[in-house]
């Protein structure tokens, strides 16, 4: 018999108890928490808020976890950063919120996650640490948003999906296009037979590029400014240069990135292109470098091309050195099959033929462009105990495509893939690169 979920009643805890009864008795608490953090002034109440912390929260956690702060039942109660200035930053936005002493820094994050009254946590690290931070993060039983690329390897990959999996938590790939009005309309197209047969999936990349070298080497910063060593965490010890850390001049370095840069765009439009093919179990079986292309093929036949422009005929306009952006803006996918076909990117627009399908556009139930949307879900599911759409399994399959699509290319020639094993058949020196050596203590 189905029954409805439990209400979201986590027991108020010790600390949050003390700083209430507090600020109440003293006769503060109008002064010092705000009316929302009460219940008051339309908000919700402490029993009903989701706990939140936040690991690495630079620019772009910065975008997610605004869109979380915006939410009437999320309290950011604990930040943790290797930076000062970041962990300073996010205390002082946490108080401006709730009140001073609300939110409490940390430099190690499993200080962060050994509190009890932490319910679920965002990762937005750089990319070398989102696997493991997911990892400690489920076994001390939080729930996951992580920033993509979830794990730099097939095998990280692996073990955060099997680790979510075993301990049941909640978790959210930052994939958030999923969510989003013109891409799932683009989905809906391929999966309702509208397209016809579909026979090729076109995802964009970045440039592909793998570096490496290092940039020189810099003094060591002092800790409690920069933590370099919790900054390296399970990537290879590397001297340290404060572009890494200030400038993010870790994109495209092997030892911090997940490989070839394929993921940047990758893991957003190879995973649309999953989805529209109803492959969301599955990967490619057979991979071909192409020039700056990669080709890939499912059982089935049906063909996956990575490549760095758009589709529809009209030129790819360059906006950096990096990658070319065409009609429909960046992270364009198309979708072809042998009735139609359609191609939509991130300024919402979409691009189709034959032209008939527009009344499905128009038919289409609009729900907004919010960039919550995909937070919100993840928000929603921490309450009801549900799967989002972004979930750990959708993740791995996804990001293995990608991974498996990367060493094809630095191997610079075709490889074939067992979806079933998650491993190169016949071929030694690919499955070799599965995996890379983890610095101690951060083995998985």
């Amino acid at each position: 018999m189905k029954t409805n979920p439990p209400s979201f009643r986590p027991a108020a805890s010790p600390a949050r108890r003390t700083f209430l009864k507090t600020a109440l008795v003293a006769g503060l608490a109008p002064l010092i928490v705000p009316g929302r953090v009460l219940g008051r002034d339309g908000g919700v109440a402490p029993s009903n808020r989701i706990a939140l912390g936040g690991i690495g929260i630079g620019p772009r956690g910065k975008m997610v976890l605004e869109t979380m702060l915006a939410e009437k039942d999320v309290h950011y109660r604990a930040t943790c950063d290797v930076q000062a200035r970041l962990r300073t930053e996010w205390v002082s936005r946490a108080e401006e919120l709730y009140g001073k002493g609300a939110c409490t820094a940390y430099r190690d994050f499993r200080e962060l996650l050994a509190r009890p009254d932490i319910d679920a946590v965002l990762i937005a690290t750089g990319d070398r640490w989102h696997a493991v931070a997911a990892m400690y993060a489920a076994r001390a039983g939080k729930d996951v948003y992580c920033e993509k690329p979830c794990g730099i390897t097939i095998g990280l990959c692996q073990s955060l999906s099997d680790t979510m999996r075993t301990t049941g938590r909640v978790f959210q790939a930052g994939t958030q296009r999923r969510n989003v009005p013109n891409f799932q309309f683009a989905v809906h197209l391929a999966r309702s037979g509208k397209l016809g047969r579909l026979h090729t999936l076109h995802a964009s990349i970045y440039k592909l590029q793998v570096l490496h070298d290092w940039l020189p080497a810099e003094p060591d910063p002092d800790p409690n400014v920069i933590d370099w060593n919790m900054w390296l965490g399970p990537a290879p010890w590397r001297p340290y240069n404060k572009a890494y850390v200030v400038d993010r001049r870790w994109r495209g370095y092997y030892d911090f990135d997940s490989g070839a840069k394929l993921h940047d765009w990758g893991a957003h439009t190879v995973d649309l292109c999953q989805w529209a093919g109803n492959f969301d179990d599955t990967t490619p079986v057979a991979f071909e470098p192409d020039g700056d292309m990669i080709r890939a093929r499912y059982a089935n036949g049906v063909k996956l091309e990575l490549r760095p422009a758009g589709w529809i005929g009209q030129p790819a306009q360059s906006n950096n050195a990096n990658f070319a952006v065409g009609s429909t803006g960046t992270c364009p996918v198309r979708f072809e099959g042998d009735e139609g076909w359609v191609e939509t990117g991130d300024n919402g627009s979409i691009e189709l033929h034959p032209a008939s399908l527009r009344q499905e556009w128009r038919a289409f139930v609009m729900r907004g462009t919010d960039p919550s949307r995909h937070t919100r879900e993840f928000l929603d599911c921490v309450k009801s105990r549900g799967t989002p759409a972004a979930n750990h399994r959708v993740m791995r399959h996804t990001h293995i495509a990608c991974h498996a699509a990367a060493i094809a290319w630095q191997l610079g020639r075709k490889t074939k893939f067992d979806p079933a094993t998650e491993m190169f058949i016949g071929d030694e020196e690919a499955n070799r690169m599965r995996t890379r050596a983890v610095r101690e203590p951060w083995i998985a």
